[in-house]
């Protein structure tokens, strides 16, 4: 009985790595809520809107809520369409160096499809910096995000 109690607690405690390492690079809540708990389909509908606890979808240990079932239906058909650019950190801050920076989900561009989150915090609204040298702060975001995920 004692092996089968250490055993079950060890297979916890592996499952439980594997779940922080599957989540380490998206901005995620302690319950594994991305975009603090917003719709990220309904950025694409015009006016960011938070999520329901209640309507919700998991992709790699991530859980994204959703304002209403239509929304969730639309994410699960097409989950990367939605789901935020540099695990939900802040595009400018990516664009400057390899670090992950927290955002204002109500503070986001979409560009060419796809939803970049900014900082907006303490009279520094990152958007602005951003929209001042798009191309060349995305392209180093990419490659600066490219350079966490393969760590």
């Amino acid at each position: 009985m004692r092996k089968l109690i250490i055993i079950l607690v060890l297979g916890a405690s592996f499952q439980a790595i594997a779940q922080t390492a599957e989540q380490k690079n998206y901005n995620i809540d302690k319950n594994g809520i991305a975009i603090d708990g917003y719709d990220p389909v309904s950025y694409f509908n015009g006016k960011p809107e938070e999520g329901n606890k209640e309507i919700s979808s998991t992709l790699d240990g991530v859980t994204y809520l959703f304002a209403n079932e239509d929304n969730k239906f639309e994410f699960e058909k097409a989950p990367l369409k939605y789901i935020p650019q540099y695990g939900g950190w802040c595009a400018y801050a990516m664009g400057l160096k390899p670090e992950k920076v927290k955002v204002d989900p109500e503070t986001y561009k979409i560009v060419n499809g796809k939803l970049y989150l900014f900082y907006n915090f303490y009279l520094t609204n990152t958007l602005k910096s951003w929209n001042k040298d798009e191309t060349r702060l995305k392209t180093n975001a990419d490659k600066n995000w490219d350079s966490i995920i393969n760590k």
